[in-house]
């Protein structure tokens, strides 16, 4: 089975469609959707709720602590999938590259399929100039200083063994930055991986939930521990 995990904060503008989405264009494949509420004020849970009712492979739960790092915790234990993948609400990331990461990732040796949006092949649409800027300066240093061939470690739209997930445990980032802190443990760790092309389009409804000023120094703590990690494992 596959388990894709999304996350939810005031999404009542898209979360129907993207669900609605995803359940008639996956219908190949064993999955079930785990939905979690990161302590939305808006109608979102209301939302969620009626949809779920209908659906026996939506499931839905909220958030124990506020935070991306509790809710990924938290998706991961309750999935019942073999396969993991993260996906957020506004669909900014395809379906059809879900279906490549499941289809790679499926009886093979790997332990996570990771997409770049920077590489020969990958498509990105309306990226915002200056986070545009500011992602490729920092994940080009990450790449440097992990002397690595990933080059998108940021991004949250990736598949992994949940086995493999659970061996990278525990986890320390609270924010955004757990999706950097996944891919570097991975890496360091020596788990095997294969990078492809994906699509990437800027959402058209609702607000992002990425503030650069918020998360620069989460970020910079999440580098310096995976960094620490690497040279201690080395040793």
């Amino acid at each position: 089975m596959l388990s894709i995990i999304i996350p939810i904060k005031n999404e009542e503008q898209i979360i129907n469609s993207t669900l609605e989405k995803i359940l008639n264009e996956v219908k190949d494949i064993d999955f079930e959707v785990i939905i979690i509420d990161d302590f939305s004020n808006d109608n979102s849970t209301n939302l969620i709720k009626e949809i779920t009712q209908k659906h026996k492979n939506l499931k839905f739960y909220n958030n124990k602590l506020a935070g991306l790092g509790s809710l990924i915790d938290l998706g991961i234990e309750k999935s019942s999938g073999e396969f993991i993948v993260i996906m957020m609400a506004d669909l900014s990331d395809s379906i059809e590259d879900l279906k490549s990461y499941y289809k790679a990732i499926k009886d093979s040796g790997y332990d996570s399929i990771m997409g770049s949006r920077f590489i020969k092949g990958s498509v990105v649409s309306d990226y915002p100039i200056t986070k545009l800027i500011l992602n490729r300066v920092f994940n080009n240093f990450v790449k440097l200083i992990f002397l690595s061939d990933y080059n998108d470690f940021t991004n949250a739209f990736k598949i992994y063994k949940k086995d493999t997930l659970l061996k990278l445990k525990p986890y320390v980032s609270e924010s955004f930055n757990i999706f950097l802190e996944l891919p570097l443990k991975l890496i360091s760790r020596g788990y095997k991986y294969k990078i492809i092309p994906i699509k990437w389009i800027n959402r058209k409804k609702g607000k992002s939930k990425f503030k650069i000023k918020e998360l620069g120094a989460k970020y910079i703590f999440t580098l310096i521990y995976c960094l620490a990690e690497k040279i201690l494992l080395k040793k």
